[in-house]
């Protein structure tokens, strides 16, 4: 129980258009308007030290505002990760722990995760109800759009422009009119990095030209844009950039890459900066940080070295995914999922259709595993310091599909790959694809209130203190149940 509690500490610290009725219930406080940018992946020292000096805006929100790193959420993914920000609620509440979910207790049923997955209200929401107005562009996971009271583009998740990926659903047509074409998402894990360069930047104008046209155009209260594409930049380009990562090779004519994407969006956000009024405040916030990947852990490949998962034949070659494999499931205690981080379930009889695990000693089946998981050595035979958390234990209540495990090789360094048939553990290379970058612990947090001058770095914000300092600054209630707490410098 002590073990329980000091989990959870560690986790908290790092729909649709309301009715008229409750717009008028609650009238709106004097507060003032509040802009935030997104920048997905954006790491603390990448940005607070190896960029500072070439990106001139950023550097002037620094030095006369807040800045620090700022916590993320377990797990430190996209999606969760934005909605916890917005919501001021954790992964546990939201029933949201990735981009995918096992489907109920099936052993390769999933679902996606979108808009509708959640009813927590967003800040958006929130401010919606006090008859204040908000934008929000490429929020995720903001797809479909759903009502508000604004203005809303959808996020990476969408399909294509086809799709309806506004509303208003007439917004869409403006928004084709400026960009001659609006792009959501890019193929980043791949060899053609040209490509990605390229289609990168295409990408990025496309969701600037509408950021910059909606800020200066529309009326707003709360503006939110998020860049997915610093996290696609870090993922395809991060070894030509970081001499810390294990493919470094100096002097590479891709090694600009990275800086250069950076200045782009800090021109944006200078011309962005003109057009605001002195009653905005301004943050720049990442859901989560960036690390070097050192390498993959065939998650999979372990558990059938360690006799949790068993295979009637072998698989048909290297990558077979599991839902192609011949698995006895009679005889299989746990299996896992690869991603940023492994889930691991097990087989537990009366929950899955083939469990063997008795209910009852489920709980000394995870403290076992756990423990060898954290005790797997790395391979140079050293520790390879993973970090291995028990849902209930982080999470004061855990909705929707929740994983058993939440596995964390390395602490972030290493990607699970839930691939089987490489006859190894550990591999050099993503099973899914090129990819150059782990997610890390902590975001970045600026804030920047041009009627003050403040000069001061914090460290101690959570990602769950975003909603509630947005709110306190707009003088808008804060409703029961939000995990954060205003951040105290911006608040006088």
């Amino acid at each position: 129980m002590v073990k329980a509690k000091k989990n959870r500490k560690m986790a908290r610290s790092r729909k649709g258009r309301p009715s008229s009725a409750s717009r008028s219930a609650e009238r709106p406080r004097p507060g003032r308007k509040v802009l935030v940018i997104g920048l997905d992946c954006a790491d603390p020292d990448l940005i607070f030290r190896v960029l500072r000096d070439r990106l001139p805006n950023i550097k002037m929100m620094m030095e006369k505002g807040i800045f620090g790193n700022l916590r993320s959420v377990i797990p430190p993914i996209t999606i969760p990760a934005w909605l916890c920000m917005a919501t001021g609620r954790d992964p546990g509440a939201l029933g949201l722990y990735g981009f995918r979910h096992r489907k109920g207790k099936s052993y390769d049923g999933y679902w996606i995760a979108n808009s509708t997955t959640s009813n927590s209200p967003a800040v958006w929401d929130l401010v919606g109800r006090v008859g204040k107005r908000s934008t929000v562009i490429g929020f995720p996971p903001s797809f479909p759009p759903r009502p508000i009271n604004g203005r809303m583009v959808s996020c990476f998740i969408t399909p294509d422009a086809s799709a309806e990926y506004t509303y208003p659903p007439e917004l869409k047509e403006e928004v084709e009119a400026l960009t001659g074409g609006y792009i959501f998402d890019i193929t980043f894990r791949s060899d053609k990095k040209e490509d990605i360069r390229k289609e990168l930047w295409e990408m990025t104008r496309t969701h600037l030209v509408t950021a910059e046209h909606l800020v200066k155009k529309k009326d707003w209260d709360l503006f939110w844009y998020v860049e997915i594409g610093t996290d696609r930049l870090h993922h395809a380009f991060w070894k030509y950039f970081d001499p810390r990562h294990a493919k470094y090779s100096p002097g590479h004519e891709y090694a600009s890459v990275i800086p250069d994407y950076y200045r782009m969006l800090d021109d944006a956000l200078g011309r962005i900066l003109r057009a605001l009024s002195d009653d905005t405040v301004v943050l720049v916030v990442s859901d989560h940080g960036a690390k070097p990947m050192e390498g993959v852990v065939a998650v999979n490949e372990w558990l059938i070295n360690e006799g949790y998962l068993v295979l009637r034949e072998p698989p048909a070659g290297p990558g077979t995914k599991l839902e192609n494999a011949d698995i006895d499931w009679e005889r299989t205690r746990a299996w896992g999922w690869g991603g940023y981080y492994a889930r691991i379930f097990f087989n537990v009889k009366g929950r899955e259709s083939s469990g063997v695990i008795r209910p009852e000693d489920l709980e000394a089946e995870k403290a076992e595993l756990r423990k060898r998981l954290e005790a797997m050595k790395g391979p140079d035979g050293g520790p390879l310091k993973t970090k291995v958390f028990v849902p209930e234990e982080i999470y004061d209540e855990c909705k929707g599909d929740v994983p058993d495990l939440m596995v964390f090789f390395g602490d972030l360094a290493w990607r699970s790959a839930g691939t089987i048939g490489w006859g190894q553990t550990f591999l050099t290379d993503n099973d899914t694809g090129p990819d150059d970058a782990m997610h890390d612990w902590e975001g970045i947090i600026i804030a920047y209130d041009p009627r003050r001058k403040l000069g001061k770095r914090i460290d101690t914000a959570s990602l769950l203190d975003i909603t509630p300092t947005i709110l306190g600054l707009m003088g808008v209630p804060r409703p029961k149940g939000l995990k954060g707490r205003p951040i105290k410098e911006l608040m006088a």
